[in-house]
């Protein structure tokens, strides 16, 4: 059983997932406003060419690319304390 105190990871999980995600949508909507566009700066790295695995019947592609902007770390950053003072 757990404590009074202790609170869900997969809330902190969702809540950061939402921070991210809603971060970047900001980060993108900002790239047009000149005095906003900061919030659009970031970096993106990955798997530039996907990786092709071709059995025969079925041909599976693994590919993956993340872009972190300012803008997805403050909402991050708003999500950890959002899920802190609930």
């Amino acid at each position: 059983m757990r404590g009074a105190g202790s609170k869900n990871a997969w809330a902190l999980f969702l809540l950061i997932l939402a921070g991210i995600v809603l971060g970047g949508f900001i980060g993108v909507l900002a790239e047009g406003v000149p005095a906003l566009s900061w919030l659009s700066y970031g970096q993106t790295f990955g798997v530039e060419t996907p990786i092709v695995l071709n059995l025969g019947l079925v041909v599976i592609t693994f590919g993956l690319t993340i872009k972190i902007t300012i803008a997805s770390i403050i909402g991050v950053i708003i999500s950890i304390f959002i899920y802190r003072f609930l």
